[in-house]
């Protein structure tokens, strides 16, 4: 279906991205093994000479029962296929320098449709037509002889594998985390910031089932595949029910299972959503980095330095499109209805509302945005997620209060255990201390968004077999078991194998079909917007900043309060002492109320409008097209898939011929005259054009519009720039002339210049190498190391510092263990040393030209750093709310920082050519001998900090421990967990394809 002008486009469950699949392979309930079978299905694959693979680890078993998770807990012992492909995927690491071809079945798996028969470990048929096969890694492959009997094993599979992570995640879209899962901390942060950006009540969530239904033909469909899904989700419930075989999880938490609802699918799009696939809405946050420039240096200067600090089209930055395409979007046609706050009025709303015991807590953290003249980056929106993070910026969090285990719980626990392991019954208490999804990231409404997922891509004209190569997946955490699920989906009008969000498997939401594959990385394009609305009182009474009605057309409306309320006791999983609360946002016709100001000394509220909102489900019809061959078996039907995805993502394809690009999302139009980077007045005027506040429709950007292409010579993608004038979202000041998407660019054309031509293990290496190295020792400290190279370094001891960073960087800047299985890097020394300086550096050059507001201002906008380790920030008024502080272990490093104004400064110290400079020069205010003192000064200043000072003792390190510090753990989403990994800046599940037919 075509895209139409106005906003009823479709848009999937704002969840495709990810890669969260782990099918469970052990002991699923009613799984009896039938003879096993050669194939899942009958359909070409012209991917089955050995040329198509994935990788997602740890494993694809999601499920447990209560005695598997004790065997664990207190012998070690493992299921089944839980952790069988973590080793393959770590093993790259310090395997890929002199990778073959031939080799690269030691590091992934073959993708191959169907299971030879040698493979098959289990089949089982829960319905008439429906067969389902597990190969040796346990992973499912679905055929049925009909559309909805393939739906239906699609939902028995699914829920077989991930049927705990889906609950979990239907009661945090429903705002419901903390009452089905425990009252920690951070179960009340994520449930929270999941309400800012998605607060739905039941007849919100049932609407959009019944638009989605209404939407043509293809609307019908994806709705009648669901039911037919909801149907094998809610077999095997009942087949697990029914023979008390079910996921352990369940007892520990003292929660039952109940079968899933359609709507029950669109809280967890919202999820996936808010995780992944929207930009923009921090108009606010960048006003008052706007505030604090115009303070310090004036208006027109100021003006001038946030524009330079904003790298909205930086002129340097790499693009994925680097043809010279240019493609319009997100820039300020004028200055209209712009709605500055004044200084110091901007107050965060507090959602926590009648909070009693362990809730309180969530209560009485009080929210102040920076503001030109001060700053407080602890917020409500981050101070519970923050407990979690390895950052010496952290203040100590006081232990929050528990309860231990009662003798009944502990009881009524061991009654469901064998007789012979009752005894050990309370080993397993408090697994979900930390919450029940631990590690999950969530920003609240115009926080910045972890960017995730990488793709390299070369077209046939540069590939020693002539038919294109990829490398690409999305870049999801990392969890146990994965967010994400593999399985291979066969029948009429589906043929696809890759994976797809827990719960939301219906479809393969990133992966390979017959003859084709496609991906995607985070798009981030600005598709939310701040309003600000004037306050007013229904009675005619003076309003004031706590008012519940705005004028709308001269009206003055009352809000929409939308609520939702959770209490909770300690249960055996989470000993969190008992309380409760109720979650209470209010929407407008512009939005969510999302913080109270003042403009003029008249009370305001500024509200947060995402295109998206309303249409969380929308994007399932451009899955459901994914999976279609006759579709996407060419480049035009692929973009016509993409465009209807309503998530903003950057979409990747091959086939065996052609290369293709395109940026998916609901891009709004804004009104003629106006600053999108900026807040605009809730009025006729200034909102989007065509808006239909009951529909939640606009006019958006036409498809044609969007950055999309075919057959470039290569495309590389990682959460970078897209292409020529398509501008950086509103709160993102990352695109300039350092992206760790350079990484990439450069691994490809150094391989093209020497004449070589690709193959997939050449363009694995790229990307590996790009994996393992620190994006500020290669692209800044060259810099730095030549402003104190001007002149000779005379203090020996500088000098010894010096050299121990030259040297790594010589070596290639590359975080790698010293050996396979080593829990140590080489270039210890340097790493730590350049850890250690980067905070203290940006002090030293930054903050005396810019002033402490200004500095602070851009430091709550703009994190400083994005370690390996989640460290190294800089401490502005508590803790750091950012996504590097918030999430340790995370692998995932170097998307955002200051790396891009330090490039720029140094260039011009240093006389070198700089293409859109900052207006004023930092480092010692633009004298290169006063800029090499500075360096040289917080240099000493960093090598005198100690190892446990730079890497601070967390939940799984100790302090000093850098290895443990930059290592990856799987966050246990269950009652399994994994071993630490050595780091590496990977997508989670990732592809490597080639086709040599089909296209």
């Amino acid at each position: 279906p075509a895209r139409r002008g106005t906003r009823r486009r479709r848009r999937v469950f704002t969840a495709v991205l990810a890669a969260l699949a782990l099918v469970a392979s052990t002991a699923a309930a009613g799984s009896s093994a039938v003879g096993a079978r050669a194939s899942a299905s009958a359909v070409t694959d012209d991917c089955t000479a050995g040329s198509c693979y994935d990788v997602l680890p740890p494993g694809e078993n999601g499920a447990e029962t209560l005695a598997q998770i004790l065997l664990f807990k207190a012998f070690g012992i493992r299921p089944s296929n839980s952790e069988d492909q973590l080793s393959e995927y770590q093993s790259l690491v310090t395997s890929s320098t002199g990778l073959t071809d031939a080799q690269l079945s030691q590091f992934y798996n073959s993708s191959s449709f169907g299971v030879p028969a040698a493979n098959v470990t289990r089949t089982e048929a829960p319905e008439t037509g429906v067969t389902i096969l597990r190969d040796k890694l346990g992973i499912a492959h679905i055929t049925g002889q009909t559309r909805a009997e393939t739906e239906f094993g699609a939902g028995y599979a699914g829920a077989e594998d991930r049927l705990w992570v889906m609950d979990v995640l239907r009661h945090l879209g429903r705002g419901e985390l903390t009452s089905f899962a425990g009252g920690d901390a951070g179960n009340q942060a994520l449930e929270q910031n999941l309400w800012r950006g998605a607060p739905y009540t039941a007849a919100d969530l049932q609407a959009q089932v019944t638009a989605l239904g209404n939407d043509g033909t293809a609307g019908a469909q994806v709705k009648t595949d669901i039911d037919s899904y909801l149907s094998g989700v809610n077999a095997y419930i009942a087949q697990v029910k029914a023979a008390d075989d079910f996921p352990g999880e369940y007892d520990l938490a003292a929660q039952s299972m109940q079968p899933f609802t359609e709507t029950d699918l669109i809280a967890m799009a919202a999820v996936i959503g808010a995780l992944f696939g929207n930009g923009g809405g921090a108009q606010l946050q960048s006003a008052l980095v706007k505030q604090a420039a115009e303070e310090e240096y004036g208006t027109t200067a100021g003006d001038a330095v946030w524009s330079a600090l904003r790298e909205q089209n930086d002129p340097e930055a790499t693009e994925t499109l680097h043809d010279g395409q240019s493609f319009p979007y997100g820039e300020a046609t004028g200055e209209t209805g712009q709605a500055m706050p004044d200084a110091g009025s901007v107050q965060s709303v507090s959602i926590v509302q009648n909070a009693t015991g362990t809730g309180v807590s969530s209560a009485t953290v009080q929210t102040a945005k920076t503001t030109s003249k001060t700053t407080a980056k602890t917020t409500a929106k981050t101070a519970t997620a923050q407990t979690t993070a390895a950052s010496a910026t952290v203040p100590a969090i006081a232990a929050k209060p528990t309860v231990k285990p009662t003798a009944k719980q502990l009881a009524a626990v061991a009654s469901q255990l064998p007789v012979s392991l009752r005894s050990k019954a309370d080993d397993l208490a408090g697994i979900f201390d930390d919450g029940a999804l631990q590690g999950v990231d969530l920003p609240a409404p115009g926080q910045q968004h972890p960017g995730m997922s990488n793709a390299l891509v070369v077209s046939g004209a540069d590939t020693a077999s002539g038919h294109p190569v990829a490398v690409f997946g999305p870049q999801t955490g990392y969890f146990a078991p994965q967010l994400l699920m593999l399985e291979e989906i066969q029948g009429p009008g589906l043929s696809a194998r890759g994976v797809s969000f827990a719960g939301l498997n219906f479809y393969v939401e990133m992966g390979r079909g017959p003859s084709y594959s496609w991906s995607a990385t985070s798009g981030e394009q600005g598709t939310t917007d701040t309003f600000a609305v004037q306050l007013c009182n229904t009675d005619g009474s003076t309003p004031t900043v706590s008012s519940t009605a705005y004028v709308d057309n001269g009206v003055c409306t009352p809000m929409q309060q939308i609520t939702a309320s959770d209490s909770w006791s300690p249960t055996l999983a989470d000993e969190t002492a008992a309380g409760s609360y109720t979650l209470s946002m209010y929407r407008t016709d512009f939005g969510l109320v999302e913080d109270r100001a003042t403009i003029g000394g008249k009370p305001v509220a500024y509200t947060v409008q995402r295109s998206t909102y309303m249409h969380e489900a929308d994007s399932a019809i451009g899955f459901m097209m994914f999976n279609d061959p006759s579709t996407m078996s060419t480049p035009a039907g692929f973009e016509q898939a993409a465009s209807n995805v309503d998530f903003d993502f950057n979409w990747f394809y091959v086939n065996s011929a052609h290369t293709a690009y395109f940026n998916s999302g609901l891009d709004p139009v804004r009104a003629a005259g106006t600053d999108p980077n900026l807040p605009l007045w809730g009025t006729a005027a200034d909102e989007w054009p065509s808006w239909n506040a009951a529909a939640g429709t606009s006019q958006d950007l036409p498809a044609a519009s969007h950055p999309n292409s075919t057959d470039q010579d290569y495309y590389v993608s990682w959460n970078n720039k897209q292409a020529n004038d398509y501008s950086a979202a509103d709160g993102n000041y990352s695109y300039g002339p350092v992206q760790r998407v350079d990484l990439l660019n450069t691994g490809i054309e150094n391989y093209l210049a020497t004449g070589s031509k690709f193959t997939e293990s050449a363009l694995v290496k790229v990307m590996e190498t790009a994996a393992t190295t620190d994006l500020r020792a290669k692209e800044v400290l060259p810099l730095l190391l030549q402003v104190i190279d001007s002149s000779p370094v005379t203090d020996t001891t500088q000098a010894s510092l010096v050299a121990e960073l030259t040297t790594w960087a010589n070596a290639g800047s590359q975080i790698l263990p010293t050996s396979a299985g080593a829990s140590s890097f080489q270039n210890s020394a340097a790493i730590e040393l350049l850890d250690a300086w980067w905070p203290l550096l940006l002090e030293a050059e930054f903050q005396p030209g810019m002033g402490t507001s200004l500095f602070d201002a851009l430091d709550a906008d703009m994190q400083t750093n994005d370690s390996p380790s989640g460290g190294q920030e800089i401490p502005v008024a508590g803790a750091v709310a950012s996504d590097n502080a918030a999430q340790s272990h995370k692998g995932s490093a170097f998307q955002f920082g200051w790396w891009g104004y330090v490039s720029k400064d140094l260039r011009s110290v240093l006389g070198q050519s700089v293409t859109d400079p900052l207006p004023v020069a930092y480092c010692g205010g633009g004298s290169l001998s006063a800029c090499r003192s500075v360096l040289l000064s917080s240099l000493s200043a960093a090598a005198a900090e100690s190892a446990s000072t730079v890497y601070p003792a967390d939940a799984y390190c100790s302090a000093g421990d850098q290895w443990c510090a930059d290592s990856i753990v799987q966050d246990p989403l269950g009652g399994i967990t994994d071993p630490q990994t050595t780091w590496q800046n990977r997508p989670t599940y990732q592809q490597v394809v080639q086709f040599a037919t089909g296209g």
